[in-house]
């Protein structure tokens, strides 16, 4: 079977511009991003299959029915991404409630790694202790002994 060039287009564009939105730091357009990729998907999935009557035993040769995998695989991921899409709204309303915005802010913890990179220190650096061999870092949360 050779896939219509105009659903391998609509899958491309469905992809690419849902991966575009994925990579943003908004949690809407991160949300309109899963539910760009999502439908590509499906599209995807239908452009796979092959057509046929539908699949109705006793009703339809064997030879000329569709495969009802697909369908199911579509159905699927049509309730998987509207579950997806459900908790990214809500995460994004209670963002919206508590912040003002929903923009996803930079973890400290990630900061401090970026700065050690940049110094190109790792985050595994070795220090010297005492008796002259090199020692580990633990870092511990502020206020607690580390070593």
């Amino acid at each position: 079977m050779i896939p219509n060039l105009v659903y391998v287009v609509v899958v491309g564009v469905l992809i690419g511009a849902g991966v575009t939105l994925l990579l943003e730091r908004t949690l809407t357009r991160v949300l309109i991003g899963v539910v760009l990729v999502g439908n590509g998907v499906n599209v995807l999935i239908l452009t796979g299959s092959e057509f046929g009557t539908p699949p109705i035993v006793g009703e339809t040769p064997e030879d000329g029915m569709s495969d009802p995998l697909p369908q199911a695989m579509i159905l699927t991921a049509i309730v998987i991404t509207l579950g997806i899409t459900a908790f990214l709204l809500a995460l994004a309303y209670r963002s919206q409630q508590l912040l003002g915005h929903d923009e996803v802010q930079d973890d400290a913890e990630d900061r401090r790694i970026i700065d050690l990179a940049e110094r190109d220190e790792g985050p595994d650096a070795k220090e010297s202790g005492d008796d002259g061999l090199p020692h580990p870092v633990y870092h511990c949360a502020p206020g607690k002994e580390g070593r």
